[in-house]
């Protein structure tokens, strides 16, 4: 009998704990979600030679997907186009737009000589929205400023876009992506970004 009050015991300490952390994730703040990947892309950067693309890529594929709405950012991508694409198309623009982010993270983030990111503001937006503004420092070189928009998803918050010295990379993709999705097709799409993907593991 007492050892089983004893396992019995330890299960709830377990199950306390555990549920314990799992709301503490829940209720982190917006700002909180951006200062987590942050402090993980610094982490890879620091060892970005010795991983290479390839191990820069695995580090990062967890903290990109735990952070941004990979899924909103691809339908607002290709804005109106996307209620036209077939539920397999939808998957496969996610999947092959996911990669994409991730390899661009890993490309552009490969090294690292004393960076680090500074929190600056952040503000709520008229539609529920979180903007948090921060910047890199750059030894050497100038800071380099981002805004990070960010919505609720189910109990957490998520990086819908990404604004870099002013240039909002969201902006940047739905006006080419749209086109090539207008003028050439689905498939053209899909390979002109497995192709920036290939370029970024080369770079």
């Amino acid at each position: 009998m007492v050892l089983r009050s004893i396992k019995f015991a330890l299960v709830l300490a377990w199950y306390f704990l555990a549920t314990t952390a799992y709301a503490q994730e829940e209720a982190a703040t917006a700002r909180q979600v951006v200062e987590k990947f942050q402090a993980e892309l610094i982490g890879v950067m620091k060892n970005g030679k010795q991983l290479g693309y390839s191990g820069r890529y695995e580090k990062l594929k967890d903290p990109v997907s735990n952070s941004h709405d990979l899924t909103k950012i691809a339908r607002i991508v290709v804005g109106k186009e996307w209620e036209k694409l077939t539920e397999d198309q939808q998957q496969k623009l996610v999947e092959v737009f996911s990669r994409l982010s991730i390899a661009s993270y890993a490309h552009n983030f490969k090294d690292y000589s004393g960076e680090s990111f500074v929190f600056d503001s952040e503000e709520e937006t008229a539609r529920g929205g979180v903007v948090v503004h921060s910047h890199l420092v750059v030894p050497g070189e100038k800071d380099v400023k981002f805004d990070y928009m960010l919505k609720e998803k189910g109990p957490s918050w998520r990086i819908i876009n990404i604004i870099a010295n002013g240039v909002s990379d969201l902006a940047l993709k739905r006006s080419e992506y749209t086109a090539i999705l207008q003028r050439e097709g689905f498939d053209a799409l899909i390979a002109k970004i497995n192709e920036k993907i290939d370029n970024y593991s080369k770079q």
